[in-house]
């Protein structure tokens, strides 16, 4: 955006070099296309030279590799690529390898019976214990996102033709899967309360066993009869009906959501400002979990306290995304409105990485100052709004051949 695209090609290209590296953690080899979580210059004052140590996990807190690292990889590639025209770097033997590899970790056959991606804890931007272990909705968005993005840039030779097939039935799979089973508005909520469960065979209207009296009771009062969102989490016997902002914003940018999906996140959005917004964008999820629940979901995580950092904690960095997602769904003005509480205190704040209270009020009680990706995340934020056309390097528009019919099923009794 600010026409300095060499800085962006660099970093790719490390990056990519950094990825061919042998990845251990005690005895155990990761996956080739693992992508680093993180990377710190190690200066060695004697010899005069630097070094770029990555970190794939083996240094994470709970030891989880990223999930998400490689998939904005693949996204950031695609922007650079959108963004100046310049075909020749995505075309490279070292970034068709790259996005290759990181395909063949995601799109290797297993035993799920789902075309989400199955993920451990702390393996994206929430990463510490927080019970999104599963199939949590920011890394399927990624996922989408990442497929889409490489099938515009992998070359039509014999290798790149064999993942573009497999990425078109994924999309398909995918794309039904989270649209059906992921989505919840007012008319779904009432559908699942209704449930019967144990049903057996592919007749059955329940096919997790959600069991409706697993509904927490905040969810009934939160859900306005205007709106909708993706939850967080869907796997057997179990929804996580959290709200999480990175995952619906980037379901709208990749066009995983439907127009009328975006336009009732957009609603939902309006509707709930206080919760989902307060007085400091954007808060990571709602509600906090606490008590006897945050004890069990997060073993006791002192950083992880209700409406704190991960736990409900309102990030400044997503509001570039929550931006995006706006000018995509023709709702400008509520990103204004965002970036109005933000501009009210981030500079007179030290642009702190995180806020606190339920509704963002206080300075995060960890929040490291001047942190790098609040600035970004403000500056992406103006420059977007201010220019549009900026829109186009993060944005996906919907694929007719992925849009499923959605059917949804309703059992009648007399």
């Amino acid at each position: 955006m600010n026409g300095e695209p060499d800085i962006v090609k660099n970093f790719l290209l490390k990056t990519i070099q950094i990825q061919g590296r042998e990845k251990k953690i005690d005895r155990f080899k990761l996956g080739e296309g693992a992508m680093p979580a993180s990377f710190k210059i190690l200066h060695d004052p004697i010899k005069k030279t630097d070094t770029v140590i990555a970190d794939f996990g083996e240094s994470a807190i709970g030891r989880v590799a990223p999930v998400d690292s490689g998939f904005w990889w693949i996204i950031l590639l695609r922007a650079y690529t959108k963004s100046t025209g310049d075909t020749s770097l995505a075309e490279t033997p070292e970034c068709q390898k790259g996005m290759r590899l990181i395909l063949s970790l995601c799109l290797s056959e297993g035993f799920d019976t789902f075309p989400t991606l199955l993920c451990a804890d702390g393996c994206s931007m929430v990463d510490r214990r927080m019970g999104v272990y599963g199939y949590p909705i920011e890394i399927q968005a990624l996922f989408f996102m990442a497929l889409r993005s490489a099938m515009s840039m992998l070359k039509h030779d014999t290798e790149g033709k064999e993942f573009m097939e497999r990425i078109v039935k994924r999309l398909h799979a995918l794309s039904f899967h989270m649209r059906s089973y992921f989505w919840l508005d007012f008319q779904q909520l009432n559908d699942i309360y209704r449930y019967k469960t144990e049903e057996y065979s592919h007749t059955a209207v329940n096919k997790f066993n959600v069991i409706p009296d697993s509904i927490p009771e905040w969810v009934f009062d939160f859900m306005p009869l205007r709106g909708g969102y993706f939850i967080g989490n869907v796997s057997p016997a179990r929804m996580d009906f959290r709200w999480f902002a990175l995952g619906n914003c980037v379901a709208i940018l990749a066009s995983l959501a439907t127009p009328e999906q975006s336009a009732a996140i957009m609603d939902l959005i309006e509707e709930r400002w206080e919760e989902l917004v307060g007085e400091m964008p954007v808060k990571i999820c709602h509600p906090a979990i606490e008590s006897h629940e945050w004890r069990i979901v997060t073993g006791c995580d002192p950083k992880n306290t209700r409406w704190s950092y991960h736990n409900g904690g309102s990030w400044p960095v997503l509001l570039w995304l929550l931006t995006a997602a706006c000018i995509k769904t023709g709702r400008p003005q509520i990103a204004r409105r965002a970036i109005d509480l933000a501009e009210a205190r981030l500079l007179k704040d030290g642009w702190p990485e995180y806020y606190d209270g339920k509704s963002g009020r206080f300075i995060g009680k960890q929040a490291r100052k001047y942190q790098t990706w609040s600035i970004a995340g403000y500056l992406v934020a103006k420059m977007m709004l201010e220019d549009p056309s900026h829109l186009g390097m993060i944005s996906l528009e919907e694929d007719k051949q992925t849009k499923p019919v959605i059917k949804r099923s309703y059992s009648w009794t007399c």
